[in-house]
């Protein structure tokens, strides 16, 4: 008789880390599904958003752009909830590339932007910086030249360690700012 317990949800997470941290997103998004469950039966909230955001990031990935929405959906509002300011930028920076891939431009640049303010008077330099960048190319490639610059600008100044090649383009953003003034 076989008395083997089933996998806990958190153990269920960690293997699914693993997996993603191999590329293996189709195991990894397998494994992602069966810890939500189990997060979902212990109405543990948070880990269901969490469980849900990391699915999210594994469905895009893995070029399901509506899955990965799906999953990141309402999130960020759980996470607000908790005073969870890092991971309610995270979530709704997951919406937004999401809402990028499936082409929403108006979606996605307005989740950069909420991810980019909430992480304002925060820490998360590095991540505040991930996400302007990420809204700069977006603001550039759809006809948005004046804020993808200041954006842009926005991220170089928001980072504490620069390097070389963003001390240049620092520089050669400061440069047409200096001389408006």
């Amino acid at each position: 008789m076989n008395t083997q317990l089933s996998p806990s949800p958190e153990d269920l997470s960690i293997m699914a880390m693993r997996h993603f941290n191999k590329k293996d997103y189709k195991n990894a998004s397998d494994l992602f599904l069966k810890a939500l469950d189990g997060f979902k039966k212990n109405n543990d909230e948070i880990m269901v958003a969490e469980t849900k955001n990391n699915l999210s990031v594994a469905f895009l990935l893995l070029g399901d752009s509506q899955a990965a929405l799906d999953y990141a959906q309402g999130t960020d509002t759980i996470f607000k909830e908790f005073n969870d300011n890092k991971r309610q930028a995270m979530a709704l920076g997951n919406q937004a590339a999401a809402y990028e891939a499936l082409n929403r431009i108006p979606e996605a640049i307005e989740r950069y932007k909420q991810s980019s303010e909430i992480l304002m008077d925060s820490d998360e330099n590095e991540l505040r910086s991930y996400l302007l960048k990420n809204l700069s190319t977006l603001q550039l490639k759809h006809g948005q030249q004046l804020e993808a610059v200041a954006t842009m600008q926005a991220a170089m100044n928001s980072k504490k360690k620069l390097s070389l090649k963003e001390k240049v383009l620092k520089k050669l953003l400061d440069t047409p700012f200096r001389l408006m003034r």
